[in-house]
Formats: C-alpha cells, sequence, structure tokens
C-alpha cells in the first residue's frame, strides 16, 4: 500500500510550484550540524503526514535563495520514514537520478529511499 506522504507528494510530480526555503544553499541546520548543499524547503499550505508542510528540494540553482518558482520533477521517496521530498528545478532544466543522489546526499544519505518519476 502506498503510504500517505508518497500519494501527496505524486500530486505534485510535473508541476509548477512555488518552494518557500528555511534551509538556502550553504546554511548550517544547528538541530544536527548539517551543512545545506542546496536549497531546502517546504510547499506552502500543505500538509504532509508528519503534520508539517511538504519538503522541497530545490536543484540546478548555484545561489542561496529565499523563495523559488519552478517544476517538480521527481521524489525522494523514503522507504524507512514517511516523509517524502519534492525534487524542484528550474523550467526546462532537466536532472539525472545520479545528480540528484549526488547532490541530495548530505542528508538522504541516512535514509533508505528511492527516486520516483513518472
Amino acid at each position: 500500500m502506498e503510504s500517505k506522504s508518497l500519494t501527496l507528494a505524486k500530486e505534485f510530480l510535473n508541476k509548477t510550484v512555488n518552494v518557500s526555503i528555511d534551509k538556502p544553499l550553504g546554511c548550517i541546520y544547528s538541530k544536527y550540524k548539517t551543512l545545506f548543499e542546496v536549497n531546502y524547503g517546504f510547499i506552502p499550505n500543505t500538509i504532509a503526514p508528519d503534520g508539517k508542510e511538504l519538503d522541497a528540494y530545490v536543484l540546478k540553482v548555484k545561489e542561496p535563495l529565499e523563495k523559488f518558482t519552478g517544476k517538480v520533477i521527481a521524489i525522494i521517496h523514503r522507504l524507512n520514514d514517511d516523509d517524502d521530498k519534492l525534487i524542484v528545478v528550474p523550467e526546462n532544466e532537466s536532472i539525472t537520478d545520479e545528480e540528484i543522489e549526488t547532490a541530495v546526499n548530505f542528508q538522504e544519505q541516512f535514509f533508505k529511499h528511492e527516486i520516483i518519476r513518472l
């Protein structure tokens, strides 16, 4: 049976979304002392199964951001945690699964996961 988080995340595949960035590229998240190697945020006004807004990695952008509008091209589906992440890139950009894995490894290395696309 598909998780609630994955069902929610799949609704956004191939759609344009607005991301509010709460952990910009280069910030250090104090709870775990994690250096964020990409912009990371959430989709406002969505509630994921963890009770927080649906998370998103913004890739293919090399500067810290506060907000971003782009296309959801994939999902990081965590197999041992019900907290999936959207992969958002600028319109008309593409990215391979290998590039996604490399970009998000700083955080996703701690979770068993797979990349889902349409």
